[in-house]
């Protein structure tokens, strides 16, 4: 879908999605924890931007994952009339509720009530719209580590990084900007999207918590005078993990979620500042929602003779066919998104910035949907968790299936690519 028009218009809008207490906190299986209050909210945070008749909600979640399916629909079903597009991601914090209990449990009566809040958050910044200008800015913050190592053996273990010597495999340390002003250049928005697992608190803390993007968040908007709403856009945090990862509160994980957020504030801060915004010359919003339907990593019958005991898992992992959302966004012809589901590889983002056709992209994972870990096929090969792993159960290439055809969108979004042959067009 595309559309152009006089101006790009924006609006924002953040509720307070946080739990009762009672509830399990998800993120380390088997752990049994459930959690005894908050230690900060967890808040749903709205972007919506339309130019013409195109109108985009970006729906940021304090959350492990988006809410169940039942749920997701009642919410696209509840927005369809402020909006033509829904993003939904996730920050992936391992310090939330459930979202994979039914509707009928607790935990889905407050998945429900909480999409209601967020359905009435995106008509709030659907009301709020305002003529927009946009910039990006970039700057690196080093609070994450890969947590995959490959040894000289050939195995792939879990990496417990030493905190005092120097990071090993792949990251990506870059901090992308989005500055939104209103057009006497107050800042509405500061999106800041950067890869990296929110696992600072481990299995003894028992509070409610968005870990370091929460922290992130409120040094961004105190920075910029209170005026703008900060979102974290996860990026490929499938394989990076925050320094300190999984600390007890003992071992002073407080403090370290204080000193990551703080730092990566700091610098989004930094970059948000410096950012000069412009109007568009030429004010558009393009989106593509597509689905991209993929196989089965694992085989049934080889799984179900080698773990019997996994019966539900292997019904569920391997199905005939999936359905895969792939969102991609062009603004102002200049600022491209790419929205994938699950848990990309870090790789994946590196890739996107360096083959996208404009020089402004972001990658954002945990998005529209929640299918695993998606590996390299090179990753996958190797194997190790996430890599190959019954959380793992999405064909091999599926990320570069998906990256490609986000490419081949963009290209097409900006004319480059024709439904005819260009003999034909003379």
């Amino acid at each position: 879908m595309s559309a152009r028009a006089q101006s790009l218009e924006a609006g924002v809008a953040r509720v307070d999605i946080t739990p009762t207490t009672g509830f399990e906190l998800v993120g380390y299986p088997g752990s049994g924890r459930v959690a005894e209050g908050a230690r900060d909210p967890l808040y749903a945070r709205v972007l919506v931007l339309r130019a013409g008749a195109t109108r985009l909600a970006l729906v940021d979640l304090d959350l492990i994952f988006l809410f169940g399916p039942s749920c997701m629909a009642q919410l696209r079903e509840a927005t369809r009339q402020d909006v033509s597009n829904l993003l939904v991601d996730a920050i992936h914090t391992h310090s939330g509720p459930s979202v994979f209990s039914g509707p009928s449990t607790p935990e889905g009566a407050w998945q429900n009530a909480a999409a209601g809040k967020v359905a009435a958050a995106v008509h709030e910044a659907a009301t709020r719209l305002v003529p927009v200008r946009l910039g990006v800015g970039y700057g690196a913050a080093f609070i994450g580590h890969n947590r995959l190592r490959v040894e000289r053996d050939g195995s792939v273990t879990w990496f417990e990084k030493d905190w005092t010597g120097a990071t090993l495999g792949t990251v990506d340390p870059t901090v992308a900007v989005l500055r939104i002003d209103d057009m006497g250049g107050s800042p509405i928005a500061i999106l800041v999207n950067y890869a990296c697992h929110p696992v600072i608190y481990q299995r003894d803390s028992r509070l409610y918590s968005a870990d370091f993007p929460g922290v992130m968040t409120g040094v961004v908007e105190k920075a910029l005078g209170g005026k703008a709403l900060c979102f974290y856009l996860q990026g490929g945090a499938g394989n990076i993990n925050a320094n300190y990862a999984v600390s007890t509160l003992q071992q002073g994980a407080v403090e370290f979620c204080r000193q990551a957020g703080t730092e990566l504030g700091q610098v989004a801060a930094g970059v948000a500042r410096r950012i000069q915004t412009a109007a568009g010359a030429d004010p558009s919003l393009q989106v593509a929602d597509d689905t991209i339907a993929l196989k089965p990593r694992w085989d049934a019958q080889q799984w179900q003779a080698a773990a019997p005991q996994d019966a539900r898992m292997i019904a569920e992992h391997t199905k005939a066919k999936y359905e895969l959302p792939v969102m991609t966004v062009l603004i102002n012809r200049q600022i491209a998104l790419v929205a994938m589901p699950g848990e990309p590889f870090v790789e994946f983002q590196m890739q996107w910035r360096a083959q996208c056709p404009v020089h402004d992209c972001f990658f954002l994972g945990y998005s529209n949907g929640s299918f695993g870990y998606l590996p390299t096929i090179r990753a996958a090969a190797w194997g190790g968790y996430g890599a190959s792993h019954p959380s793992t159960w999405i064909e091999v290439g599926a990320g570069e299936q998906m990256l490609n055809h986000a490419l081949v969108r963009t290209y097409e979004m900006l004319g480059r690519l024709k439904p005819v042959p260009e003999d034909l067009r003379k």
